[in-house]
């Protein structure tokens, strides 16, 4: 659940963040997603664009995870239910769910269905895990892991690896 704050908070957040900027005290921003009952970290540069769920076509013969394609303003882009493809529950097509067009910059039209956005996590407020604290990984796309404030884990999401990887990559049954 989304934390709320007041007008003025927000404002004295906004002045404060444009101040560090102007004193060149910028801190990296990640995009943070939800996808199932995991906690994302997408680099704004290979985050491309963040769309509310558009009507997808399904694809025969196509693993359960590859939810389809979908026409984003003439672009065809293939669809991969986030959640489902790294084994959890398919993701509800409502009103939170979003497409993060993740593969344009990287020369392929890929899409993740993912649960929510939850909006820009600055780096510096994350505390990073030590590799002996994070449970080993089989996928090279899964990049630093990070606790947040309220003891949320979050991984770091390497665009790139995911788009190379060769389970990604085989949607066919």
């Amino acid at each position: 659940m989304a934390k709320r704050i007041s007008l003025r908070e927000f404002q004295e957040d906004l002045v404060a963040r444009l101040s560090s900027a102007a004193r060149g005290e910028t801190s990296k921003s990640l995009l943070g997603v939800k996808s199932g009952n995991d906690y994302w970290l997408v680099d704004l540069y290979d985050s491309g664009e963040v769309v509310p769920l558009p009507p997808l076509t399904s694809v025969p013969l196509t693993k359960h995870w590859f939810s389809g394609v979908t026409n984003i303003r003439g672009t065809l882009y293939s669809v991969v239910d986030f959640s489902a493809f790294q084994g959890g529950e398919a993701t509800p097509r409502n009103n939170d769910a979003r497409l993060l067009l993740i593969g344009a910059k990287h020369g392929s039209n890929s899409a993740l269905l993912v649960t929510r956005t939850l909006g820009l996590k600055a780096l510096d407020t994350l505390q990073a895990k030590s590799t002996a604290d994070a449970p080993a990984s089989k996928c090279p796309w899964i990049g630093e892991r990070f606790d947040d404030a309220q003891q949320q884990s979050w991984a770091q999401l390497n665009v790139r690896q995911l788009l190379v990887d060769p389970d990604f990559l085989d949607i066919g049954l």
